[in-house]
């Protein structure tokens, strides 16, 4: 692999997570990581999620904080690779992006493709839809939501998003430690990175695609193409892009502390703002309006896993589509690698 030479020294900027250096050991605690990376997100995203707050109330519409989740993402991965480095070190955007690795390209990168791409649907699905996505109109019956819901809504997701951000804002902060394995493995890791992240990426894509054209066509509930491999498709394949970010760091080098990003999304799609508050929506508005959306959502959850496809559905035609764009996803970040000799 390509060796780089070690960014600034500055005192307020830290080495860049491919350079190792032993005492680096000492620098990577708990306590460093907390003052480098996470507090500084937290700052961030809470910053930004009182102003959410304060639009959202006076518009009436909680699902602005949905805009916010994608974006704020983004912009706290380029400040973490580029921006930063920028402003400490008084250096123009290509001095500063040209410090960075491949992988750390490929990683921001991803990073950028999914966020840009999750928050133009989100936007455009709350333009069209002219008020609150029909999960926060039953919040917002509760006696004193806009009371408590900065505290209650608002600065948790801001703390959750901290720790989600770790896999692309940690690398850039702190050293890992280097991981000892030839130019073969670490190619073969990063390949599988890409290829993960193409899977999942592909299935958001097609999931969000294929609900919109069904909707437009008609009113029953959507079970075909990725629908049919488990209930909630989407939050399956931003499990895979989130897990990604994470593999990618592999290639370069490693903070056990990187693994917590994908937990904490895979724990709130599934335990906070995922299938379950989906479904528990679907059911209490399919009950008083739609007697036979009900019986077949009913039908489909004895039918299909809500999150993690069975044996039988992982040779579904679907599951063969989406494996294959991850293949292609990986044999394209081969041929460019290899191509212009990027490392």
């Amino acid at each position: 692999m390509k060796e780089h030479g070690p960014r600034s020294t500055s005192p307020l900027q830290p080495p860049p997570f491919h350079t190792f250096h032993p005492e680096a050991q000492g620098i990577t605690s708990n306590i460093g990581i907390l003052k480098s990376t996470i507090l500084p997100s937290l700052s961030l995203y809470s910053s930004l999620s009182i102003a959410t707050f304060v639009a959202a109330k006076k518009t009436d519409r909680v699902e602005l904080k949905d805009w916010l989740w994608p974006s704020s993402q983004v912009l706290n991965a380029w400040w973490s690779a580029v921006g930063r480095d920028m402003y400490q070190n008084k250096v123009t955007f290509s001095t500063a992006w040209g410090k960075l690795s491949w992988t750390e390209k490929l990683l921001i990168g991803s990073v950028t493709v999914w966020g840009v791409r999750l928050f133009a649907r989100i936007a455009r699905r709350s333009l069209t839809r002219g008020k609150d996505d029909s999960r926060y109109e039953a919040c917002k019956k509760d006696p004193g939501f806009w009371r408590t819901a900065l505290f209650k809504v608002f600065l948790p997701e801001a703390a959750i998003l901290s720790i989600i951000s770790l896999p692309f804002t940690l690398p850039f902060n702190l050293s890992g430690s280097t991981v000892s394995l030839g130019a073969k493995s670490l190619n073969t890791i990063r390949a599988f990175g890409v290829g993960l992240f193409s899977a999942g990426f592909a299935l958001e894509v097609m999931s969000d695609t294929q609900l919109e054209l069904h909707r437009e066509e008609r009113t029953d509930l959507c079970r075909h193409g990725v629908w049919s491999l488990v209930r909630h498709p989407n939050y399956l394949g931003d499990t895979l892009v989130h897990i990604s970010f994470a593999v990618l760091n592999l290639a370069n080098s490693f903070n056990p502390v990187i693994l917590l990003g994908p937990l904490a999304n895979y724990l709130f799609l599934r335990c906070v703002g995922g299938d379950k508050q989906t479904e528990a929506s679907q059911e209490e508005r399919y009950q008083a309006t739609d007697a036979e959306k009900l019986t077949q959502l009913r039908e489909w959850q004895r039918e299909k896993n809500s999150f993690w496809p069975s044996f039988k559905d992982l040779i579904n035609p679907w599951a063969l589509a989406i494996y294959s764009c991850g293949f292609m996803g990986a044999f394209a970040e081969e041929v460019v690698r290899t191509r212009y000799h990027l490392s």
